[in-house]
């Protein structure tokens, strides 16, 4: 039955050694995560579990038993040097293994600030893995100050956590408005007054300048608008890249991520990529979804084709954040869209519907999961949706699923 190796063991690891075992395959399994932790979730460590709502076994994605019970080979806190496509090889520290079929789930990795600017000072923390909450944790706490740099998902999520927990927050987005790149004004409106309401300062159109600081400490910052703040920790959201380094090492094909195919194979016929890290095809386009939805799906359609099913992995992309009491859904991409249409309930409860000429294309929705809901269906199934009964928060959306 040959052997199976994947290299890194995040979401899109452990969901896609489970499918292979689900779906009968008998040959030995190597997991490999550069984490000494058994493989866990992530949306929750900037939220629940940096707020003390949840305890360490409950990130896991599954107990240390489901690994041994289902003959996998857990290598964890060890990380792969090098893959030898020629040979089918991988090195792991002195050891070299065997591989039949390869596949990467390495994910990504955080953007950091520039050591020009103070971005190695201690207090300056980034939010990708467990080690880094960790870290940042006994920091965030009542009374203490913080900047959050960047004022997309990531930084509004900490400055949410932060400002919960005591936390005097100042955000900084470099451009005109916090999640000009991946939303609507409409959804920027939103948030800025949620946080506003909390008692966060956001401040859009200024970046930061440089860290200052003291016997290594980050103490203050000087925002491009040469305004200074007095700061005991900075928390960098700034984005993620994939992680090729690998990919690029082994010389497979990289196009924003690693290069896939509809199958999730690379450019080496032996090696397969799923997750944060792999590029696929996508509406005619190529794309890289960052998202759990997207890691166990493509992960498990890649563990079917490994298996010689021939499978194109169709996206169905949705997304998700919690900011203090309000939960944002999101169904769909809305890139290229030319009109948004307003869909208000009551209190927070809203969403904002994209459209491209008369087609729905996305939705985010606001403490009103019908709405995000109808959305999703309807763009899966190719259909839109009719403003007018959008914009009516009096009309039932159930039957736009039925037009």
């Amino acid at each position: 039955m040959g052997h199976i190796v994947v290299i890194g063991a995040g979401q899109a690891g452990s969901s896609l050694v489970a499918r292979l075992r689900k779906d009968g395959f008998e040959g030995d399994i190597t997991l490999i995560g550069a984490e000494p932790h058994l493989p866990y979730q992530r949306p929750p460590l900037s939220k629940a579990y940096l707020l003390g709502e949840m305890e360490l076994e409950r990130l896991f994605l599954r107990p240390e038993s489901f690994y041994a019970e289902n003959n996998i080979s857990l290598r964890l806190g060890q990380r792969v040097t090098a893959i030898d496509p020629q040979a089918k090889t991988v090195t792991l520290g002195d050891e070299v293994i065997a591989y039949d079929e390869l596949a990467l789930t390495t994910g990504s990795d955080p953007r950091y600030l520039p050591a020009a600017i103070g971005g190695d000072l201690e207090g300056v923390h980034v939010v990708r893995d467990l080690a880094h909450i960790d870290e940042m944790e006994p920091r965030v706490k009542d009374g203490a100050r913080a900047l959050i740099v960047g004022g997309g998902y990531i930084g509004l999520e900490a400055a949410a956590v932060c400002a919960k927990r005591g936390v005097k927050v100042t955000l900084v987005e470099m451009a005109d408005r916090i999640l000009q790149r991946v939303a609507a004004p409409e959804t920027s409106d939103y948030f800025r007054s949620l946080h506003s309401n909390y008692g966060a300062d956001i401040r859009e159109g200024v970046g930061l300048d440089r860290l200052l600081g003291d016997n290594g400490k980050v103490v203050g910052a000087v925002l491009t608008d040469g305004s200074e703040l007095e700061v005991e920790f900075v928390v960098v959201g700034v984005g993620i890249v994939p992680s090729t380094q690998l990919a690029e090492m082994a010389g497979l094909e990289l196009e924003n991520g690693i290069k896939t195919d509809a199958h999730g194979r690379t450019s080496d016929p032996s090696i397969w990529a799923a997750g944060d890290c792999a590029s696929f095809p996508h509406a005619g386009a190529r794309i890289r979804l960052e998202s759990v939805p997207n890691a166990i799906d493509q992960a498990e359609i890649v563990a079917q084709n490994m298996l010689g099913a021939a499978k194109d992995y169709v996206a169905t992309p949705w997304f998700w954040s919690d900011q203090y009491d309000v939960k944002l859904q999101i169904a769909g991409l809305n890139t290229g869209y030319d009109r948004v249409v307003t869909r208000q309930g009551e209190g927070q409860t809203v969403s904002f519907w994209y459209y491209n000429g008369d087609q729905l294309i996305a939705v985010d929705a606001m403490n009103d999961p019908r709405a995000y809901m109808v959305g999703k269906r309807l763009i899966e199934m190719g259909k839109t949706a009719d403003p007018t009964v959008v914009a009516d928060p009096g009309a039932d959306l159930k039957p736009l699923l039925k037009a």
